[in-house]
């Protein structure tokens, strides 16, 4: 390496490393602060109950009444709101996972309409990003398994089209999650077939094979995930510190203890269903175990149903009150980086939340909506305390318990992917092939090298390994290289911009803001004179480069 070059790196990572440092009274009563989440039990708390609906304006001023009224008890003054950059970048990473392009960034910041923002999550809501973000995300949580196991992995790809259709149609959290459940163990054999090895048929399949089919594993990830309950805890005994019981446990895994695996452990799972099978042998005794639900009512077994739709019957009801309150936590979770009760699948009886009776709204409106995810998005992104600054607040809130300041969180693999193609203008690799596994290409080296290893998002670190790839992985150098950077080849021959000018539209590209004037005083300069290479063009790579390895890139704030 020439002193010349020596001198470009060392001034790069200078440059890096100074951008990097740059960021970083209710309808429904009085809202309690220190009440403890307290879970219903027994057929009284699934009574039938009328919930009068409210539009999603009403929600989002009854969250934040509740939210106001909780910082004015504790003296927390929260943190101003956001500016329009901040907002937008932060929205469309949250709903569309991936940061909005420069036309579109320059197009909202120079509108001065006051329903620009709620017009802008409308807009992301009937946008495919919308279904391609939900889909990353929840494929995330409902088959974890797709990562690791090439089982679970054959049946992705079918499982992926059919939830991208389900966030496409709109369809009800409920209706998702009761397909989810009930879906036809068979509904997944025609992909065994060879001769149709490429071919995509919508499924939830592979929910019931990535748990091997296995009615412990499928009532273990349907309570944990759909009830915001850890009842596998009690599978071997009963739970030390919390009601339930191992005879629960076995009870729940009994509803689906007419699926059974074809076959001893083949490679690609292959399964059939019992039907009127309702009962299961707990293992290590001779006891047999009939189907039961929760909260210990009786399960009528006249009809035709299987014990699967059973299940999904009384799971997903508007009655019950876990299905609901399990959503809504999550949901918040997902905008806020932290629930009203965190984890948010450990919502146990002897568990506190943050915000109960905010908590318990959200619920009753959520599902009198008809489980609309979309309804609870809307009230959730419109409201104050979505719209904070993730600067300012109260310096002695630090888990973010008091929502009197956006959290700053860190990104997952595919919002930070899609979001450098987006920057950078790179065309997008698509995602695998069916049956595909050893992805090489730039995308799948990037989504395994960035795997958040169920870190949540605002406890997330970047590590020395994924700095590295920041800095000089194949898909920065491409990105920041003059020859092949399609958004760095667009800027550097913009003639009808000075260079400031040039400089704002990679800010607009990389971090969707303005350059903010100190910037400009360090950059136009540096620019201008070419950096250390003497060459303009490289030097606006440079620029490009920091930013993107920069915190304000790599977090949503």
């Amino acid at each position: 390496m020439t002193l010349l070059e020596r001198g470009a790196t060392m001034r790069r990572r200078q440059l890096w490393l100074v951008l990097s440092l740059a960021v970083v009274a209710s309808p429904f009563g009085t809202y309690g602060a220190e009440a403890t989440a307290k879970f219903p039990n027994g057929p009284a708390a699934f009574a039938s109950r009328h919930i009068a609906p409210i539009d999603e304006q009403a929600l989002s001023r009854a969250i934040d009444r509740a939210l106001e009224t909780r910082w004015q008890k504790q003296s927390v003054t929260p943190a101003p709101l956001s500016d329009d950059a901040e907002f937008l970048r932060r929205v469309c990473l949250d709903v569309a996972g991936r940061i909005p392009p420069v036309s579109e960034t320059r197009e909202f910041l120079s509108k001065t309409d006051l329903e620009k923002r709620r017009a802008l999550v409308d807009r992301l809501l009937a946008s495919p990003a919308y279904a391609n973000h939900m889909t990353d995300v929840w494929t995330e949580l409902l088959v974890p398994e797709a990562k690791a196991s090439f089982q679970s992995g054959f049946f992705a790809g079918d499982f992926r089209v059919w939830l991208r259709k389900e966030f496409s149609d709109g369809t009800g959290y409920d209706k998702i999650v009761r397909e989810l459940l009930t879906v036809p163990v068979t509904s997944g054999q025609l992909a065994f077939n060879p001769g149709n090895a490429q071919t995509i048929t919508p499924s939830a399949f592979a929910f019931v094979a990535a748990k091997d089919g296995k009615p412990e594993n499928l009532a273990a990830s349907a309570s944990r995930l759909f009830l915001g309950i850890r009842l596998e805890c009690a599978q071997c005994h009963n739970h030390p510190f919390a009601k339930w019981t191992r005879d629960e446990f076995w009870g729940m895994a009994a509803f689906f203890a007419g699926v059974q695996r074809q076959g001893n452990g083949d490679a690609i799972f292959q399964g059939t269903e019992v039907a009127g099978r309702h009962e299961i042998e707990m293992p290590g005794t001779k006891r047999t175990i009939k189907a039961s639900f929760l909260d210990g009512r009786d399960v009528d077994w006249s009809g035709n149903a299987s014990s699967r739709s059973k299940l999904a019957e009384w799971l997903t009801s508007r009655d019950n009150p876990y299905f609901a309150r399990a959503a809504a936590n999550r949901v918040w979770s997902h905008f806020f980086g932290v629930g009203f009760i965190d984890p948010v699948d450990d919502m146990g009886a002897n568990v506190e939340a943050s915000h109960p009776e905010l908590l318990d709204l959200l619920a009753d409106q959520f599902a009198a909506h008809e489980f609309d995810l979309k309804y609870l998005i809307r009230a959730i992104t419109s409201s104050r305390a979505y719209q904070l600054s993730s600067a300012g607040g109260s310096p002695s809130t630090t888990v973010y318990r008091l929502f009197d300041r956006m959290p700053v969180r860190g990104l997952s693999a595919e919002q930070l992917y899609d979001s450098l193609v987006m920057a950078t203008g790179l065309n997008k690799e698509a995602p695998p092939q069916q049956f595909v596994f050893a992805n090489n290409g730039l995308r799948g080296e990037f989504l395994e090298r960035f795997a958040s290893q169920d870190e949540r998002a605002t406890d997330r670190q970047t590590s020395i390994l994924q700095a590295l790839t920041l800095m000089n992985g194949r898909l920065v150098d491409d990105a920041t290289n003059v020859e092949r950077g399609a958004t760095l080849q667009a800027v550097a021959d913009s003639y009808f911009l000075d260079t400031a000018g040039r400089i704002e539209t990679l800010y607009l590209a990389a971090l969707t803001r303005r350059p903010r004037s100190e910037e400009l005083e360090r950059l136009v300069p540096y620019v201008e004179r070419g950096g250390p290479t003497l060459n303009s063009k490289k030097a606006f790579a440079d620029v490009l480069w920091s930013l993107l390895g920069s915190a304000e890139f790599v977090f949503n704030h």
